[in-house]
């Protein structure tokens, strides 16, 4: 995700890095160069140029004023703080007032509408304790409904259809008195999409809009379609006059334009991103976490709050308790990457590590990167689990045959799991980093 905007923005802002001093000759160079960035990422050339003479004035205004801090690091800060506001400020929340709230979801189809409201439902229901009830009201597209009440299946809400009738607005007000009558929380409404932005399309989902008065109206975009994506997204607003964008497919190949540029042209803040096929890759859309981001800060607090969210704090306890007893075995192992691999997909966890977007760039890593070490652990009796040190060549030998592995690698996966537990057990006793470091290495020689 915006990995080439974050490389031109790091080689915008090498010209100034190595300065002592902020001066109107090494702004100008990083401005254009900024400027060419966001235009390459798809970003509107206005917008570019209005950004960028936003982070010039700011840069030249300071330079006389904040002495003391690095010309690189003022830049890096300035321009971070003019992404920050242009993509929004902060986060906005849903509107969930009603009885129940009603979400209407409108966009284009391909644009992701179906699955992201399954992954609504999924995100209202796990963080937000809400009874959900899925809506079909795309009466026109092959399957839609199917799609529809699999996803409603698979994350474990009601869904309310009726296959036979051909009024979306029908539909939907039967849709609200059933969630009344059944005491629901939330209605989330999945109109049709269309190929392109057509009259007819427009005057549909007005009509439902009108019908129903949504708590909350959502407008789902394909953020790989670039600029076109705010195009659209403009044309919706000046029909439905919708409260919130979701941007789906962020993982993809996407220039960031999207992103970058609707909340400047339409005025709606970005609500959500889509970024990834499982129902719960769905993240709150927030502007400075982005803007570190695509400068290659990462982004540790969204990190640790998707650890939050997995682990458990009794487990926790238990798993720390058994680490400073040294007792951490191959069972607490094989339960710590169950719940990482919960997290989401790997590489884009890793990606908010500051600097490690970067480094993983060119690296392929499959959310399949545990099988390996699962099959060997899966191949190990109870008792071997719970007690590596028993582990002699005989044992070893059993369980290459089972996992398919030789014995070399079994060896190999031993001794890192030992070499990671002794660490764990120098720092559950406040050893410093050096010393680990040391025994590390001795334990390698």
């Amino acid at each position: 995700m915006f990995e080439s905007l974050n490389e031109r923005l790091e080689l915008a802002l090498k010209s100034v890095k190595g300065e002592a001093r902020i001066t109107d000759l090494n702004v100008a160079e990083s401005i254009k160069e900024i400027r060419r960035a966001l235009v390459d990422a798809d970003v509107n050339y206005k917008i570019a140029k209005e950004f960028t003479d936003k982070v010039k004035e700011q840069a030249l205004g300071t330079r006389n004023v904040l002495k003391s801090v690095k010309p690189g690091e003022l830049m890096v800060k300035i321009v971070m703080d003019e992404l920050v506001e242009l993509m929004g400020g902060q986060a906005e929340g849903l509107n969930l007032n009603g009885n129940p709230a009603v979400i209407l979801i409108a966009g284009l189809q391909g644009s992701g509408k179906t699955t992201f409201s399954g992954k609504l439902a999924l995100f209202l229901k796990t963080k937000k304790n809400k009874k959900v009830l899925l809506t079909a009201c795309d009466v026109y597209r092959p399957a839609a409904i199917d799609q529809l009440t699999v996803l409603a299946e698979q994350v474990g809400v009601e869904i309310y259809k009726e296959p036979d009738v051909k009024d979306p607005i029908l539909i939907a007000r039967h849709a609200v008195d059933f969630a009344r009558t059944n005491k629901l929380d939330v209605v989330i409404i999945d109109t049709a999409g269309r190929t392109s932005v057509d009259e007819e399309m427009m005057t549909e989902i007005a009509n439902v809009k009108q019908a129903i008065q949504p708590s909350e109206t959502l407008f789902v975009v394909d953020s790989m379609t670039g600029q076109d994506a705010v195009n659209t997204a403009q044309a919706f607003h000046d029909r439905i006059q919708y409260d919130g964008v979701v941007l789906t497919k962020l993982d993809g190949d996407t220039r960031g334009g999207a992103a970058l540029s609707v909340k400047y042209t339409i005025g709606k803040p970005i609500k959500f991103v889509s970024t990834g096929e499982k129902m719960d890759a769905l993240d709150v859309f927030y502007p400075d976490r982005m803007a570190q981001r695509i400068l290659g800060m990462g982004d540790i607090v969204s990190l640790v709050e998707k650890a939050q969210e997995q682990f458990d704090d009794a487990e926790a306890k238990k798993i720390e308790k058994k680490i400073k007893q040294n007792k951490f075995d191959f069972n607490d192992f094989q339960g710590q990457l169950q719940q990482i691999k919960k997290m989401g997909d790997l590489k884009s966890l890793l990606g908010m590590i500051p600097g490690a977007g970067k480094m993983l760039k060119d690296i392929n890593i499959d959310d399949k990167a545990f099988s390996k070490v699962e099959a060997i652990i899966q191949s190990m009796t109870p008792q071997e689990r719970a007690n590596p040190e028993i582990l002699n060549m005989s044992r070893k030998s059993r369980i290459a045959a089972g996992c398919g592995k030789n014995i070399h690698e079994i060896n190999a996966f031993i001794k890192q799991f030992e070499e990671m537990r002794k660490m764990m057990f120098m720092m559950s006793k406040g050893q410093g980093m050096g010393q680990m470091m040391n025994q590390m290495k001795n334990m390698r020689r």
